[in-house]
């Protein structure tokens, strides 16, 4: 850690700044940097002050706090969401059965904007430097990007989703979310920052993030803590959509008509409900979903709000309310007994817990999906992931298709669909 001399605390300024523009342009090529930004507010990050990793959110949790408790805080925003010293992270789906590791960065500089206010945060271990950093270097985008399916091919991933039908309509279990990985290759190192800003611009109204090589830009927000709230987005029950060819009103009754798009549904929203409960003196559960429209697809959606224990932070709830059904299936413990048996990969960091937690405890955790994972030791390599939910009306080759169409998203901002 960065400590001012003589002492055994941390030093965090912040200020108010003007309006620096898109907060990605100040991602630097090389070094330690993340993102999480909607609709052009949020935070970019810089450096690093300390970095734990680590396999569960909650042990992550007792470290941040015990961090926080030693960062002294002078700020001309006192109180302003998301303002302030903060932790980012990104944890993996599975940690008993990732070679994976979850991580938690304290970060050197944060630039944030939110509800036409715009900060910086340093931690550092002498005087403030007031100045903004440099722009980052100039975006070079990927060449001679190439495709393959990947451990699974489609046909054999079908014939999953079917064993998996099987065991559904035996009664072993109620829902297995599946999902495949596909690989890109390039002929120069892939550069986060490039992927990112294609979907910043394409899904603006998404979660966009980077951390550790992990890119992407999901609907789905698993918690967001600020002050006694909390809400959570569950996303589940998913059609393709091309607004060229299709009807997206017609498109939008025959989901919300789907019978088995809406027990997918079910199974999301009560899961996390449950979790959440426990945390709340107070709850609303909407009775039925709405439909969320994306470029790509609709998604039958359900925002849960409640009011929350106010000891209780942002990641500890998320810690609480992952792996729901919504990228798990239900009951958990089986459907995750599934995918292991049958998903035949590591997703890694894909589907767990992104996001950024601050020294009250509020923050902001997306699940990490429609994204990839830049591989450390060749960065010439990118792996893509997609899930659907499997209940036992489902069909092989429509949840073929749904994966497709969740694949979409990377496969614009590698330059390998339109």
């Amino acid at each position: 850690m960065i400590l001012e001399s003589g002492s055994n605390r941390l030093r965090a300024t912040t200020v108010a700044i003007d309006d620096p523009g898109p907060l990605q342009r100040f991602l630097p090529l090389t070094g330690p940097s993340t993102a999480f930004i909607r609709k052009g507010e949020g935070i970019i990050t810089i450096g690093e002050v300390e970095r734990f990793e680590t396999d569960y959110p909650d042990a992550a949790d007792v470290w941040w706090d015990e961090v926080a408790s030693y960062i002294d805080h002078d700020s001309e925003l006192p109180g302003a969401y998301g303002t302030g010293p903060l932790a980012v992270g990104s944890f993996t789906f599975d940690p008993d059965a990732s070679e994976e590791r979850s991580v938690l960065i304290v970060p050197k500089v944060i630039i944030g904007r939110r509800a036409g206010q715009f900060w910086m945060t340093k931690l550092t271990g002498g005087r403030m430097d007031y100045e903004l950093p440099d722009v980052g270097e100039a975006i070079v985008p990927p060449t001679g990007v190439t495709l393959d399916d990947g451990p699974v091919p489609p046909a054999e991933w079908g014939r999953i989703v079917a064993e998996v039908v099987g065991l559904i309509r035996a009664d072993e279990v109620s829902k297995v979310v599946l999902a495949r990985k596909v690989r890109a290759r390039s002929e120069t190192p892939f550069d986060a920052r490039a992927i990112l800003n294609r979907l910043l611009h394409r899904y603006p109204t998404t979660w966009a993030y980077m951390v550790d090589g992990l890119v992407g830009a999901t609907p789905e927000l698993l918690i967001r803590r600020q002050g006694g709230l909390a809400t959570s987005r569950v996303l589940a029950g998913t059609i393709s959509l091309d607004p060229d060819h299709t009807d997206p009103l017609a498109r939008a009754a025959d989901l919300a008509r789907s019978h088995k798009d809406i027990s997918e549904h079910e199974f999301a929203v009560e899961s996390i409900a449950r979790a959440l409960e426990p945390f709340c003196s107070a709850m609303n559960v909407p009775e039925s979903p709405s439909v969320l429209p994306l470029p790509n697809v609709l998604h039958l959606a359900t925002d849960i709000t409640g009011v929350t224990d106010p000891d209780t932070s942002a990641l500890a709830l998320a810690a609480a309310l992952h792996p729901s059904a919504a990228v798990c299936g239900t009951p958990t413990f089986l459907a995750r007994e599934v995918i292991g048996e049958l998903e035949s990969m590591d997703r890694g960091r894909y589907a767990g817990p992104i996001g950024w937690v601050d020294a009250r405890g509020d923050g902001e955790w997306a699940l990490a999906l429609r994204g990839g994972q830049i591989l450390r030791d060749d960065p010439r390599e990118i792996h893509l992931f997609a899930g659907a939910g499997v209940v036992a009306d489902s069909e092989p080759e429509a949840e073929i298709a749904e994966t497709n169409a969740k694949l979409l998203p990377m496969l614009q901002a590698l330059g390998l669909s339109d």
